[in-house]
């Protein structure tokens, strides 16, 4: 869960505080199957790991693809209710998604996720004559 201008302190308590610089080694560390971090969600805040084995809201609503699980459950719920972008890798087929705004894209390949990601962390301009 890469956080926005809205804060995720009250998902960051229900994990275990890491606060560490983000590295490929750390996440495939966090999330190795059966370690005590390896379920819930990973908190980012600008270019640090904030927290792991955080427990997020589940979204209410039907998703149009009843193969998704919990963690893509978990992704919409959490970005219902806040500026939130959660990137979420399927465990079984290693397909990746994207949640913003209560919504949920698929399939994404590397570039799209790169370009995503990019203008996500893109400097808000002020007003709208780039300043």
């Amino acid at each position: 869960v890469l956080e926005g201008d809205t804060g995720l302190e009250e998902y960051i308590e229900s994990g275990e505080r890491i606060d560490a610089g983000i590295s490929a080694r750390l996440l495939l560390t966090i999330f190795f199957p059966g370690t005590p971090l390896h379920d819930g969600a990973v908190i980012v805040r600008g270019d640090r790991i904030v927290a792991a084995a955080c427990v997020l809201p589940l979204t209410q609503r039907d998703l149009a693809d009843s193969s998704l699980g919990t963690r893509h459950r978990a992704a919409v719920g959490v970005t219902e209710q806040n500026d939130a972008l959660v990137i979420i890798v399927s465990e079984e087929t290693g397909i990746i998604s994207l949640a913003r705004s209560g919504r949920i894209a698929r399939r994404l390949d590397g570039q799209r996720l790169r370009t995503i990601l990019q203008a996500f962390y893109r400097p808000r301009r002020l007003f709208g004559n780039g300043t």
